[in-house]
């Protein structure tokens, strides 16, 4: 699977996934049309037969999705953003701004140097640099330096949920078993006790619990 052209998730799938309005990220994808894309998808190739509602977010736009919507978390505007993310593609040399390791490093300087450096998170001002590396350890790297899977940080600590490419296709997946989350839910939702939902897929109660909190609604 490629990380820049394979369409992994729909626009609705990524946006619930990521605890985004749907017409916000909308608005995101459309802006590449017309200019340097801070929010890649993959679009369909002259007559293809695809409707509305087909996978057109590739793995890269997942994440460069998640960092758009942890610089505008942080109070960052939507032109400081790109300001920032055009120096980056300039000074690094790839298309995809947010979503480079590079951003997780060097990259972060150059937001610093684009704003007063103080970020307002929960009533308190905090160093900009501090306030996005905690958004960015939410994800795992390869060694060539582009995004390998990212952790859904509504789920928690306890039983960590992350989309990554090779696992569900996309889907969220429970880090240390890959176990699908839908595949929980679905057994929850029909009315089987946690415990035997546990039981099915080796996993505690809790955690079982836990999943069944933080997922969105059906």
């Amino acid at each position: 699977m490629d990380l820049f052209t394979t369409p992994l998730l729909t626009a609705r799938e990524t946006a619930c996934h990521l605890q985004l309005p749907l017409s916000t990220l909308n608005g995101w994808l459309a802006e590449g049309r017309g200019s340097p894309a801070l929010v890649h998808e993959v679009a369909p190739a002259p007559g293809d037969p695809r409707v509305r509602g087909w996978p057109r977010v590739p793995f890269v736009g997942v994440v460069e999705a998640y960092v758009l919507r942890s610089l505008r978390d942080l109070g960052l505007s939507k032109a400081t953003i790109r300001a920032a993310a055009t120096q980056v593609r300039a000074e690094f040399g790839t298309r995809h701004a947010l979503a480079s390791r590079r951003i997780a490093s060097d990259g972060v300087e150059i937001f610093v140097r684009y704003c007063d450096g103080l970020a307002t998170v929960r009533g308190q001002q905090r160093p900009i640099r501090t306030v996005v590396d905690d958004h960015l350890r939410f994800i795992a790297w390869n060694d060539d330096g582009w995004p390998r899977r990212l952790r859904l940080r509504q789920y928690g600590t306890a039983a960590p949920v992350v989309i990554d490419p090779r696992f569900g296709w996309g889907e969220p997946v429970l880090e240390a078993t890959k176990t699908p989350v839908a595949a929980v839910l679905v057994l929850r939702r029909a009315g089987e006790p946690a415990e035997v939902v546990a039981a099915e897929f080796g996993l505690t109660r809790d955690t079982v619990d836990q999943i069944c909190r933080a997922a969105p609604a059906a």
